[in-house]
């Protein structure tokens, strides 16, 4: 099994100095400093738990004997999924958004889970199914957009509308281009379905500091005119840096129920 990358656990954040450990486990709190002044900050700390319950989380991503964690399967139509025991999550984005990338740094306390970068957008063509011990399952959706698979549209929609153990959608964004056409048909279709969901800005080590502020600050707005289901707050992350890694294992813990409430708060 591989080795897992720096800063895949908490123990070798909570090493780094002050500021340093601020930006890779709340990156979103980062970019505050930089607010015009009189800036509504709320909602960018709406889900701001603390190190007992980061820790709760991590626990959960990280395999062992008593806890596998196991990529279950992969399913081309509802038929074919496995019976829906357990809470999930699904992410969802365009391709080449970074979502393999993502779900490996999730997964990188527990190497033994093959996750598969393709090297050519659009690769994923199947949903791909991972079970995290007796917890939670979470679902790798293929990408949309260029080069996705025709079947996509009613796959994806047939998933979002008769899950009923769906917790949540994470929907990707790139974090350099910020919302595209495909992701608002994405939007449509989750406020439609009338599905709860939340979106994850993706490859924000590649973002300069101006262009992501400006990105996050749009996406909000947006968020607030135009959506009904969308969690208020962003999370930034960086599949490269582990910034954002942690927060959003630890939403992912929260949303299937499997964080004590109270300090989830």
């Amino acid at each position: 099994a591989r080795a897992s990358p720096p800063l895949a656990a908490l123990s070798q954040v909570l090493r780094l100095e002050r500021s340093r450990r601020t930006a890779v486990v709340f990156p979103l709190q980062k970019l505050e400093r930089y607010l015009a002044p009189g800036t509504d900050t709320a909602r960018f700390r709406l889900f701001q738990p603390g190190l007992a319950a980061l820790q709760r989380a991590e626990a959960l991503f990280r395999s062992d004997r008593g806890h596998p964690i196991d990529y279950v399967s992969s399913a081309v139509r509802m038929d074919h999924a496995p019976p829906p025991a357990l809470p999930e999550v699904c992410f969802i984005g365009r391709s080449n958004v970074g979502k393999s990338s993502l779900i490996r740094a999730l997964f990188s306390l527990a190497p033994e889970v093959e996750i598969r970068v393709s090297k050519t957008p659009g690769h994923t063509k199947k949903m791909n199914f991972f079970k995290v011990g007796k917890y939670f399952t979470l679902v790798d959706m293929p990408g949309y957009g260029y080069r996705a698979p025709q079947d996509f549209v009613e796959m994806v929609e047939a998933y979002l509308q008769e899950r009923h153990n769906l917790k949540r959608t994470f929907l990707l964004v790139d974090g350099v281009v910020g919302l595209q056409k495909t992701d608002h048909i994405a939007v449509e279709m989750l406020e439609e379905f009338g599905i709860p969901y939340v979106m994850v800005l993706t490859k924000i080590d590649r973002a300069s500091r101006g262009l992501l502020l400006k990105n996050v600050l749009e996406i909000q707005e947006f968020v607030k005119e135009n959506t009904q289901g969308c969690f208020p707050q962003l999370f930034l992350v960086s599949s490269v840096e582990f910034s954002g890694v942690h927060l959003l294992r630890c939403f992912v813990a929260h949303v299937t129920g499997n964080l004590p409430t109270l300090e989830a708060h």
